[in-house]
């Protein structure tokens, strides 16, 4: 592979880059191929097309692949294994009574809706929308609501936020990956919108999705406080446990920066130790041990149940950690056989920026295949190349990164199994569904462009 030079001009190498493309959204769309079976396939056929020699095809991919896994798998694991003792122990309704408590009944959707974003940080969609709304319905039943969107909109969007932005969650972090971003970086600024994100594109349209849309709560859960443990940790204790993985981040973070500007010695053992334990990895690590602990050998949990539990967590997260590695085979393809190289030439021939071509791929890839992932890992795969050769700073990749995640998460619709999964449990129709969760989902991507947007020009400006 070191002695092979690509000979085909840039047409044809993006002809083949859009093929792939197409080849993907048809086998995956029209053919219901599972997306992990599609990107292999197309990964290599696009290196063989692309006039890769035969002999380094599967290195080229499972370099790519394995690449992509290296920190994806650990960071992915980790993240599911705290949600998951979060959730046995009780601590996600804890957490959830407590903030309706403290802001009061007029002021629970905003209550259920922090609680989320503060959950949603280990926690899956998925996983923490069907933990959380057998307490919202019991909160709107409660108070009498004319509609369950006024409560659940709010507390969905807060789970999308966190899951689309905010690493350990599987798209920010396979885009950082991908993107070669600093982790903290996209941590920090996916703080930092999280928050107006949620408030306009979950709180606000709550509030007119409810007004326009009267549904009554759905009788699908029993009572919200069935299988719920006796001794549930306390809430600053929870908070304490989501806490320590960003802080130690963080700090890492801070370290790197002090030492760019020679504030402090990096090379120096208390500082490389506790850089150390601010890489992502180290820090889920930690907080699960401590999780671990907390949550389970001192409420009396015994080693062979913890260990059942933590096996638990891992099965649902195999699929999108299968997606991701795939789909880093395929950004590993367009990278080696120069396509990627092609591309940014186009885009600066036609004088279209890289941060808003990575937003404009993932929305057409999310609107024309419905798996956020796909679409982020896709358009990851294809723009990181350009991202890689190009001049960027720090803060500007970490942008690149979440308005890639913004892209992906635009308009899910019937394609979606998000789409399916919130409207089932809410008990509505297509229809419906679709004026509001897809509605939801529109304005929170074109929400974030702007936000990261904002940043991203700030960050240019330096």
């Amino acid at each position: 592979m070191d002695d092979w030079t690509q000979t085909l001009g840039t047409a044809p190498l993006l002809g083949i880059a859009a093929a792939a493309v197409a080849v993907i959204l048809i086998l995956i769309i029209r053919f219901r191929v599972h997306a992990f079976i599609t990107l292999v396939v197309v990964s290599a056929l696009t290196a063989i097309a692309a006039g890769v020699p035969m002999s380094a095809v599967y290195d080229t991919m499972s370099e790519g692949f394995g690449s992509t896994l290296a920190s994806v798998a650990i960071l992915v694991a980790l993240g599911a294994m705290l949600g998951r003792l979060i959730e046995h122990s009780g601590g996600a309704k804890a957490l959830a009574d407590r903030m309706v408590d403290t802001f009061g009944e007029k002021r629970a959707p905003f209550a259920l809706g922090v609680s989320a974003l503060i959950l949603g940080f280990p926690m899956f969609f998925d996983a923490g929308l069907v933990m959380m709304l057998p307490i919202v319905f019991a909160v709107a039943r409660r108070l009498s609501s004319r509609s369950v969107l006024l409560y659940a909109i709010p507390t969905a969007a807060a789970f999308s936020v966190m899951h689309v932005f905010l690493p350990p969650h599987p798209g920010p972090v396979s885009a950082t990956e991908f993107y070669e971003a600093n982790l903290g970086l996209v941590l920090l600024v996916g703080l930092v919108i999280a928050f107006p994100l949620w408030y306009a594109a979950g709180a606000v349209w709550g509030r007119v999705a409810a007004a326009r849309t009267p549904l009554p709560v759905p009788t699908l859960f029993g009572a919200v406080d069935d299988d719920q443990p006796t001794n549930p940790p306390r809430v600053g204790t929870v908070i304490s446990l989501l806490l320590l993985p960003m802080l130690l981040i963080l700090m890492n973070t801070g370290l790197n920066a002090l030492g760019s500007i020679g504030a402090v010695d990096t090379d120096a053992t208390w500082a490389a130790a506790l850089s150390f334990l601010g890489t992502s990895a180290m820090a889920l690590l930690i907080a699960v041990i401590v999780a671990t602990f907390v949550l389970g050998h001192r409420r009396g949990e015994d080693g062979s149940a913890l260990e059942k539990l933590l096996d638990s967590s891992l099965g649902p997260i195999c699929s999108v950690v299968l997606i991701t590695g795939a789909g880093g085979m395929f950004g590993g393809v367009l990278q080696a056989s120069g396509i990627g190289a092609a591309l940014e030439d186009s885009l600066a021939d036609i004088g279209l920026p890289v941060f808003i071509a990575a937003y404009l791929i993932a929305v057409i890839l999310r609107l024309a295949q419905g798996s956020a992932t796909v679409a982020l890992v896709t358009a990851a795969g294809l723009v990181s190349p350009a991202v890689l050769e190009g001049d960027f700073n720090a803060l500007q990749v970490a942008c690149i990164v979440l308005v890639t995640a913004a892209g992906s998460v635009f308009a899910g619709h019937v394609n979606d199994s998000g789409f399916w999964l919130v409207g089932r449990l809410l008990d509505m129709d297509v229809k419906t569904t679709l004026k509001t969760w897809t509605v939801q989902q529109a304005l929170q991507s074109v929400i974030a462009f702007v936000l990261v947007g904002i940043v991203y020009l700030a960050a240019s400006a330096v």
